[in-house]
């Protein structure tokens, strides 16, 4: 099963910025809406922002207003500005399709440090 490869993550201090990044597969990357999805220790793994081939966006409520999901379809990537992050947002970062049609990759850390 094809897998997404994420990265970017990394620990930031509370209030600052990271932009990860999702390669996946031409095949996949041009019929599927994409997503981030976030997994914190003991949860279960959410949806933060999901992208649709078109463009057309949606939010997690938590993150609202302070991540912002786009795509790059000649480069077959999709990325998670994250911004004013706080320690809540700590938790393995996924890519897959919107509706988790791929296998799941490494997945990328971000810890935010209050």
């Amino acid at each position: 099963q094809v897998q997404p490869v994420e990265s970017g993550g990394g620990l930031v201090q509370a209030g600052g910025s990271l932009r990860l990044s999702c390669a996946a597969s031409r095949s996949i990357f041009t019929i599927y809406s994409m997503a981030w999805y976030r997994q914190a220790p003991g949860r279960q793994r959410d949806l933060v922002a999901d992208i649709s081939t078109g463009g057309a966006t949606n939010y997690a409520d938590s993150v609202k207003g302070r991540f912002t999901i786009s795509r790059d379809n000649a480069k077959n990537l999709v990325y998670l500005q994250m911004n004013r992050l706080k320690p809540e947002d700590t938790a393995v970062y996924y890519c897959n399709t919107r509706y988790r049609q791929l296998g799941w990759g490494q997945g990328t850390q971000v810890t935010v440090s209050s």
